[in-house]
């Protein structure tokens, strides 16, 4: 089974190289790795390059367009999704890949790090707790920081929404009408804290937001 890693990416070049470092230190490496340099303006894609890895362009702006983009791009059997602020332990791709042999998408936790100790815990255990609300209200959340399915089955429901802020979590549900969807807790995913810049309140308004939207246009 080949697997490609799609990392959408915008004005990375500060902390693009933690992530490829940390998919070459892999202990079953991919097949290959996409950056989508989504018109970033500083050396994302130069230092993508300088790994050695697969650069695609996107001109259209947006992470969906982005992530669009590298899925078409990709030849890989599977597809695993992360952000280039993301930092995979070394056995992210193995738990992943393995989850895939027998679901048709997967997903994994988030901890933040770059953050105090006490958001950090939070922030795992927290999001651990809203994944599992989210399972028992069927609305599984897939995060595109942490996510992985087959890649035939994804073109062939239309990919990621272009216009939504909420591609990833959309095309997951698109799958979950074709086949299972597997939560995989030892793929832990550590991902930085600026997600936290506007605080708390804010980041907890916009997940539940999300788990609890009724717009139809979502689930087409």
């Amino acid at each position: 089974m080949k697997i490609s890693v799609i990392v959408p990416a915008y004005n990375e070049e500060k902390l693009l190289g933690n992530l490829l470092t940390a998919l070459k230190q892999q202990t079953q490496e991919p097949d290959e790795v996409i950056i989508v340099d989504n018109n970033s303006t500083d050396h994302t894609a130069a230092i993508a390059r300088s790994y050695g890895v697969s650069v695609v362009r996107c001109v259209r702006a947006g992470v969906g367009s982005a992530r669009q983009a590298g899925l078409e791009a990709a030849t890989g059997d599977v597809v695993l999704t992360t952000d280039a602020d993301c930092l995979p332990q070394s056995t992210w791709v193995k738990h992943m890949a393995d989850a895939l042999q027998e679901a048709i998408a997967v997903y994994g936790p988030l901890r933040f790090y770059g953050v105090p100790e006490a958001d950090a815990w939070f922030s795992e255990y927290g999001y651990k707790a809203f994944l599992q609300l989210s399972r028992m209200a069927g609305r599984p959340n897939l995060a595109g920081s942490n996510m992985g399915f087959h890649r035939k089955p994804a073109l062939e429901v239309g990919g990621y929404p272009l216009s939504y802020t909420r591609e990833d979590v959309i095309l997951g549900y698109k799958l979950m009408r074709r086949g299972s969807v597997r939560y995989v807790p030892e793929a832990l995913m550590h991902t930085s804290g600026r997600r936290l810049q506007d605080g708390w309140s804010r980041l907890l308004f916009k997940n539940f937001s999300d788990l609890f939207n009724k717009n139809p246009k979502a689930y087409r």
